[in-house]
């Protein structure tokens, strides 16, 4: 692994910040999360028509730009360096790369060069009691069923030769506002049970979809109902939908990763700034040793972060996945690496809202903006100590309960 960026990611992540700074500043962020999208359209169409972010990781024949999850990691970096609320996480890291693995060459030259160009939005919708399980990353996704069990998440049937979904999945990332939903649904029964993917317009018949409140307002997101809805399945009735979804939890964690050391880096940069102007006792905060050990620790914290993150984005890239690990086995970096970078940005987030002082408690200051981040994150993808066991189970680290030699 050369650590080193290319000029072209250089460039990627040198545009994307000066895009940032002058497009979602602290006022335009604010306004952007209570919009009814939640998020800012115009900010979203920038970053499709001058840097086609959407399709950073999207194939050229299909409108995209042909580069990696690294380019993609590298880039979501920046959007969490300013908490960008946007539908980048829902439509290019977790809906377009399914379509690309599972979907039919007529639907992906239908679908994607839209999905790339950004102008439509996408959004998956995973019923059960959390994402990470259908995306193996807090155990093996072998059990994992979109129906909910003998009742609830959603069901599909087939009626007149059609597929028709009806069930409900709450915590959809964009569900409210994304043109396009990818569910999960359960078929087959208790005999053939079965997990397929379906495609369904946002604004078909029968889908109602309201905007949920969120711990972290920067991740809106959306409850959708679907009451006897017709839907496109995805690809062929007899792919196996698990492994792609297991495979796309590796490339989502990478991502998830570099975007929490982006927020982790800007919190601490900001905290480091606050300290050096507030004065006490006639002198910088900053300048107490105190507060210079808080902060190193910090610092080590998100370097260290930042070292797991960015091996996790080279793993999950295809050129990685082709030469890589020792007896057979896929690597699992992405799961430790989104461990360590909630935990950093957590630890960045709590430091800088108490040395910010009794300002850092308030709700005018984007410290809390960091801090909600750090725990949606893990609410949403965690938690933290489950994502290491998964991991540790998957490189049989432990058979029997003892340690394996």
């Amino acid at each position: 692994m050369d650590t080193r960026l290319t000029a072209e990611q250089g460039e990627i992540r040198r545009t994307l910040r000066e895009l940032l700074h002058k497009r979602c500043g602290p006022a335009e962020l604010r306004t952007a999360v209570d919009s009814p999208a939640g998020h800012d359209p115009l900010l979203w169409s920038a970053l499709a028509d001058q840097l086609g972010l959407p399709g950073l990781a999207l194939p050229e024949r299909y409108g995209g730009v042909g580069c990696s999850v690294t380019e993609l990691a590298l880039a979501c970096e920046e959007t969490g360096r300013s908490l960008a609320p946007s539908p980048l996480l829902a439509t290019s890291v977790l809906t377009a790369p399914l379509i690309l693995a599972l979907g039919t060459e007529a639907q992906r030259a239908e679908l994607l060069p839209r999905l790339a160009a950004g102008t439509r939005t996408a959004a998956l919708a995973v019923p059960g009691p959390a994402l990470t399980t259908a995306l193996a990353l807090t155990g093996d996704n072998g059990g994992f069923a979109a129906g909910g069990g003998r009742a609830g998440g959603v069901q599909a049937r087939r009626a007149d030769g059609d597929w028709r979904l009806y069930g409900q999945v709450d915590q959809v990332l964009d569900g409210h506002s994304a043109g396009l939903l990818l569910v999960a649904a359960h078929t087959g029964g208790f005999t053939r049970s079965r997990t397929l993917l379906f495609l369904v317009p946002g604004d078909a018949p029968g889908v109602v979809r309201t905007r949920q409140t969120a711990l972290d307002a920067t991740r809106p997101q959306g409850r959708v109902q679907l009451r006897d809805v017709g839907a496109e399945l995805l690809g062929a009735e007899e792919a196996d939908v698990l492994p792609a979804l297991a495979a796309l939890g590796e490339s989502a964690a990478a991502v998830l990763a570099c975007e929490a050391v982006g927020a982790a880096e800007r919190v601490l940069e900001r905290t480091v700034e606050y300290v050096g102007q507030r004065e006490q006792f006639g002198r910088p905060v900053g300048s107490f040793q105190a507060v210079k050990h808080r902060l190193a620790d910090v610092y080590v914290a998100v370097q260290g972060a930042r070292s797991a993150a960015y091996y996790a984005a080279w793993a999950a890239s295809p050129s990685a996945a082709s030469g890589s690990s020792a007896g057979g086995q896929e690597e699992r970096a992405g799961g430790p690496a989104l461990a360590q970078a909630l935990e950093a940005l957590h630890l960045a987030a709590a430091e800088g809202i108490q040395l910010h002082g009794g300002i850092g408690f308030t709700w005018e200051h984007d410290a809390q903006l960091y801090f909600k981040r750090a725990a949606g994150d893990e609410l949403l993808f965690g938690p933290v100590h489950r994502l290491r066991d998964r991991a540790a189970e998957a490189a049989g680290l432990f058979t029997g309960g003892e340690v394996a030699v």
